[in-house]
């Protein structure tokens, strides 16, 4: 029996991430009653018992449940607090040479949400030379509102605030987003994206789109398929039949999907997944199951 603790259950990562382990017998899921959730001695027992925990938390109380486990156990942080750490794996293990660290570690940092879809689309084209590193890059991502935690989710549910959140809202104004550090780093970027972040008025789903100009359609599509052939990536350029691309057409799932679209001027590259699923809860189960060495979609929704 694997001893799992979730640190932070009640936010909308920890409760997937207890909603899709719940269901797998070989997982003990510790727990602490309210009272205690926040107590550091409380937490510092668990991750004790713990084999693998996850960390649902802010970054600074991720740090101290991090500081709190010292070296025990296997641990899933799925905050913004250490993925930019050279102490810790990226958890995307489809990025070459990323699934052998998370193997062999005892510290994984789950990506970001936006980051998850920008790093899938721009990592291989950098890796294989397509793309420099140096060049101005722009990211349009579109999300559900569950991405911003249950204060958001409030927000949009509630039916005096609805009607003034029907339309779109683009936000990280000052572009000085929480993903951009990572997005920047395991790309091997010379300078940040120009990034356009959008909340829609729907619960799960997110569609990350980089445009780019002078690349054939047909060889970025080679380097995808080349590029992608383990995990939970896939690369299908359809779109939904009526020449459209839902931004909610993954939610509920917990793998990806990346595709090209466009001519030989110009293309859109775009990733679609669950902000909940392969962008945080199901990443995070995925990187589990890596470090206990079982298949990668056990339990997982693909």
């Amino acid at each position: 029996m694997i001893n799992v603790f979730i640190d932070g259950s009640a936010g909308t990562t920890g409760l997937r991430i207890h909603e899709r382990l719940a269901e797998r017998k070989e997982i003990r899921l510790l727990s602490l009653p309210e009272a205690l959730r926040k107590d550091p001695m409380a937490r510092k027992d668990m991750l004790a018992q713990a084999d693998i925990a996850f960390l649902c938390l802010p970054d600074d109380a991720a740090r101290e449940s991090a500081a709190l486990a010292g070296g025990n156990g296997k641990i899933i942080d799925t905050s913004t607090a250490h993925r930019c750490s050279d102490a810790w794996a990226y958890g995307f293990p489809e990025l070459k040479g990323l699934r052998e660290k998370i193997r062999v570690s005892s510290r994984v940092a789950n990506p970001g949400c936006h980051a998850s879809g920008f790093v899938a689309l721009v990592a291989p084209l950098v890796q294989s030379g397509i793309l420099t590193g140096k060049e101005s890059l722009t990211c349009f991502s579109l999300t559900g509102y569950s991405g911003g935690g249950k204060k958001m989710i409030a927000q949009y549910e509630d039916p005096q605030n609805k009607q003034a959140l029907l339309a779109p809202r683009q936000y990280g104004l000052t572009q000085s987003h929480k993903h951009l550090p990572e997005m920047v780093k395991l790309c091997g970027l010379e300078k940040a994206p120009v990034f356009c972040p959008i909340v829609g008025n729907f619960y799960a789903g997110m569609e990350v789109t980089v445009p780019l100009t002078g690349v054939a359609p047909q060889l970025l599509r080679q380097v995808y398929g080349d590029y992608y052939k383990d995990g939970l990536v896939r690369v299908d350029h359809s779109d939904d039949g009526d020449g459209m691309l839902s931004a909610g057409a993954f939610a509920g799932r917990d793998d990806l999907q990346l595709g090209v679209y466009g001519n030989e001027e110009r293309c859109l590259l775009v990733a679609r997944f669950d902000n909940l699923g392969k962008g945080a809860s199901g990443a995070a189960i995925q990187n589990m199951n890596i470090l206990l060495g079982l298949p990668e979609s056990t339990g997982l929704h693909v």
